[in-house]
């Protein structure tokens, strides 16, 4: 049985840059396109033989934009991952779009070629809010979009939406999230707005520009999740619900510790024990693949005590959470400092416990970092002989349970 192994293909051109984006994407360089495709290509193949013992169940294209990318380059990618990798017959193929770079002809091609998830940028109902952050497109395109998405027979739909925008307010919000419910959408993403140093929407609020503030946002937040879950969307991670059926597979292999493979510039992988990550320049990456340059920006290999940290970060961004004998049996660390923590967020409403499963309440996810944090400095080595004990007293011996 082979291991299963996901595929993230960054595509990191656009038609503009909106003033939020702290990704790695550029505008206005269409012309590298073709260059660019060339070096993911010549990637894949080399890399392929790494995977020959796994089995790819997810590939993501994200960016950037992939849909501006053009869809003959992205059935070119497609066509290369089913020769060089084992791609599983009901493998999840993600396509992240822009509604003003898709139409019903280009997606139907996609689907054709295994495409069966669009994430779709639609981020606001409101065409002020979209213009005020220099997002290429209106609600109106999103709505025709989402029509060619359903035209094309894609049945998986995904939508991206932001709250805390500029000059968003509560009643605003709450119009997007009905507007995007009426479009109905298998998933969808509601991120709360960050403001990233060095884009221009940073320069504009050092400049004196007001945002809705972190209470706002939490508000926002909280009736996102009791309207969602009203709605039959079940949460599933701190941003992300879904109908039953429809979790971001891929996504879930970062939140579970799972690998996966990234091709292009700033993209990461989690491989055979290494994380990496490749330069964040076009060029450097371009040239590196295609003349035999170095292209790795950072890579390290992953000790134990390390990967338990991932463990309660990850695994506590989603409402699946973390489970004592899962901790200990991994990474062999000791969880009663762990819950003893958690026990004092149950009594403050930011934790729960279901059967032997802990995992944060909406109200926890708006703190998560704190109380991840501190989690991280309780981690401590688990003493095996203690384990062992302990484990008889709650499981008994192996013949006891026969």
């Amino acid at each position: 049985m082979h291991e299963k192994l996901g595929l993230y293909i960054h595509i990191p051109f656009c038609r503009s840059k909106c003033d939020y984006c702290d990704f790695y994407s550029l505008a206005g360089r269409e012309d590298r396109m073709d260059d660019y495709q060339r070096a993911l290509l010549a990637h894949m193949k080399e890399t392929a033989p790494l995977a020959r013992n796994y089995q790819v169940d997810t590939v993501y294209f994200g960016g950037g934009t992939p849909s501006f990318y053009g869809e003959k380059r992205l059935l070119g990618l497609l066509g290369q991952i089913r020769r060089r990798f084992d791609l599983a017959r009901e493998a999840e193929v993600t396509v992240e779009c822009n509604p003003d770079s898709v139409d019903r002809r280009m997606l139907t091609r996609l689907r054709r070629a295994g495409v069966n998830r669009i994430s779709l940028g639609v981020q606001s109902a409101c065409n002020g809010e979209l213009a005020a952050v220099h997002r290429p497109h209106t609600f109106e395109q999103a709505k025709e979009a989402v029509a060619a998405v359903r035209a094309a027979k894609i049945k998986n739909l995904s939508l991206d939406l932001i709250y805390g925008l500029p000059g968003q307010g509560e009643g605003s919000w709450e119009q997007t999230v009905e507007q995007a419910l009426l479009l109905e959408p298998e998933h969808l993403s509601c991120y709360g707005l960050k403001v990233e140093e060095g884009t221009p929407l940073w320069g504009r609020v050092r400049r004196g520009e007001v945002l809705p503030d972190d209470d706002a946002q939490a508000d926002m937040y909280l009736w996102t999740v009791d309207r969602l879950a009203q709605a039959g969307y079940r949460q599933y991670e701190i941003s992300n619900f879904a109908r039953p059926g429809f979790q971001s597979r891929h996504n879930l292999k970062y939140w579970m510790c799972k690998p996966y493979l990234g091709f292009g510039p700033g993209a990461h992988s989690d491989f055979g024990d290494r994380r990496y990550s490749f330069v964040r320049d076009l060029e450097g990456y371009i040239s590196g693949v295609l003349e035999g340059g170095r292209i790795i920006d950072e890579e390290e290999l992953i000790p134990r005590r390390e990967r338990g940290s991932e463990y309660l970060m990850l695994r506590l961004r989603t409402t699946r959470g973390i489970e004592e004998w899962e901790y200990r049996r991994e990474y062999f660390m000791n969880f009663e400092p762990i819950e003893q923590k958690l026990i004092e967020y149950e009594r403050q409403g930011w934790a729960a416990r279901q059967d032997r499963r802990w995992h944060l309440t909406p109200k926890g996810f708006l703190v998560s970092n704190q109380l991840i944090g501190e989690l991280l400095e309780r981690q401590e080595p688990v003493n095996l002989s203690e384990l062992v004990a302990k484990a008889a007293r709650e499981f008994g011996r192996p013949e006891e349970r026969t």
